[in-house]
């Protein structure tokens, strides 16, 4: 069986979604699972391009914004508006509930272009609260590897 091929788009501006990330890759980089990491910094819609597996894991910024480094990728996905069928993707999203309008909306945009392009995603977005006095990289490396099974059954049942 070949190896699963997990990309890990990071949207962060103070770096707790690359943490979450680096934790994410020690964690679920195994024999059958290659996991790479990429910062959104510099990237747009061709990054889609590839039959791989991709999870966002984004804070959310200001107003319910993306965060700085993955503005380009995100307007991309907004301009180009690539067809996106074959791609399938989860979202682990950052936010503080104290902002109940904008709570998680970083990982909320992503989702809706994504979804509004064709891409399929995986289980829903998992939404971490910072106000819940949990480390997000703790509840990530918990969620994850169910996350990751769900993956592997419907990549599965599509093949």
């Amino acid at each position: 069986m070949q190896a699963l091929q997990l990309t890990i788009l990071v949207g962060t501006m103070t770096g707790t979604a690359q943490l979450v990330a680096q934790e994410l890759e020690l964690t679920l980089e195994d024999a059958d699972t290659v996991v790479k990491v990429l910062p959104m910094d510099g990237l747009d819609a061709s990054i889609f391009s590839s039959d791989r597996l991709f999870l966002i894991c984004s804070s959310t910024y200001g107003q319910g914004d993306v965060p700085d480094n993955a503005k380009t990728l995100y307007e991309s996905l907004r301009s180009a508006r690539p067809e996106l069928s074959r791609v399938r993707y989860g979202v682990f999203a950052l936010g503080d509930r104290t902002y109940a309008e904008t709570f998680c909306n970083g990982g909320r945009r992503f989702d809706a272009v994504l979804s509004e392009l064709g891409a399929k995603r995986i289980g829903d977005v998992h939404l971490h609260d910072a106000s819940a006095g949990t480390m997000p990289e703790e509840v990530a490396v918990g969620w994850a590897p169910g996350w990751l099974a769900l993956c592997r059954a419907q990549l599965r049942e599509a093949a």
